[in-house]
């Protein structure tokens, strides 16, 4: 980050309560890097708002301490911002940091959700990650940025209530630009900036903490952004897909996943009853949305074979009526 050749902006790094030695190392090595300590761990939504709300810039750069980016790499993204005022968030194409040649889980060239809540991404459908040949290098509209590195347009950020801290961690940001396009701002992907995620630091693939935050922020997520007449069927239908992925881990002796399934859905309850101010709701639903697929990625990739996001949408943005 500080190879960073961009002259106009500055490395914070925000400490969410560590517990190593990541701060006495930063002041001996990296004075420059201004340092927000938290006292405690309030998870990835909580850490950044706390953290921003002492940052004063025209745009924030969420990134992951496990990202490594290229010199050249802001300048893309923030002159693609400066062109267009209705951009409320933006990311770069996200690699893997080991294979670099492979899109990275999350984000990877810019995230898409389908009509029963299931996010996947151009160059990523579930755990299918495609070699990058260029085939997603348009700078276009999507659904979501990834919080690995997200760029936001400060005020934008607060005036939509920021992330929503009752999330922890998971979701949040697939959440936070789904309230941004309903306020009426684009969420984009610029692909000319590139960065390499490690992924998987905080909590790896499979735990049951992680599976259960997933299930669950993704269900409260619906209930909060959906219409209501969709949300009365689609949320049923969850249910039943979320309870047969649940049986198929039983039946292949993966108990924890299944219970962190149905153990979300129990969180969904108590949320519902008696949570839900807790959570950041949209300041406005007359924006429409982009990357919204009206087919089942589920349906698609497991029944149907599909492997790749080109054999499953056409890549262009798809919106859906309210």
């Amino acid at each position: 980050m500080l190879a960073t050749r961009y002259t106009n902006y500055e490395v914070i790094v925000a400490d969410n309560g560590s517990t190593d030695e990541s701060l006495e190392y930063l002041h001996q090595y990296h004075p420059e890097v201004r340092i927000i300590a938290l006292p405690s761990n309030g998870g990835f939504s909580k850490g950044y708002n706390d953290a921003l709300k002492q940052v004063q810039a025209d745009y924030y750069v969420l990134l992951n301490s496990d990202v490594e980016v290229e010199p050249g790499w802001l300048s893309p993204v923030i002159d693609l911002m400066e062109s267009d005022a209705g951009i409320g968030a933006c990311q770069p194409k996200i690699l893997t940091e080991r294979h670099r040649n492979l899109f990275e889980y999350a984000g990877a060239a810019g995230g898409w959700i389908d009509y029963l809540g299931y996010p996947f991404a151009r160059g990523r459908i579930f755990d299918v990650c495609e070699e990058d040949h260029g085939q997603y290098d348009e700078v276009v509209p999507v659904f979501w940025a990834s919080g690995a590195a997200m760029f936001v347009r400060a005020t934008v950020y607060h005036a939509c209530g920021g992330l929503d801290e009752y999330f922890f961690a998971h979701m949040e940001e697939i959440d936070l630009c789904w309230r941004m396009q309903l306020a009426g701002y684009r969420i984009m992907v610029c692909p000319q900036s590139v960065v390499y995620h490690v992924g998987g630091g905080t909590l790896p693939k499979g735990n049951a903490r992680k599976v259960y935050l997933n299930f669950r922020n993704n269900l409260i997520m619906l209930c909060k952004n959906l219409p209501l007449g969709q949300l009365l069927w689609k949320l049923p239908a969850r249910w039943m897909l979320d309870i047969a992925t649940a049986a198929k881990a039983l039946l292949s002796g993966d108990r924890v996943y299944c219970r962190a399934v149905l153990k979300a859905h129990f969180g969904l309850i108590r949320w519902a009853l008696f949570e839900r101010k807790k959570s950041v709701w949209p300041v406005s639903r007359k924006g429409s949305v982009n990357g919204w697929l009206n087919r089942s990625v589920v349906w698609l990739h497991f029944a149907k074979g599909k492997r790749k996001f080109s054999e499953i949408v056409d890549d262009k943005p798809v919106k859906y009526k309210r």
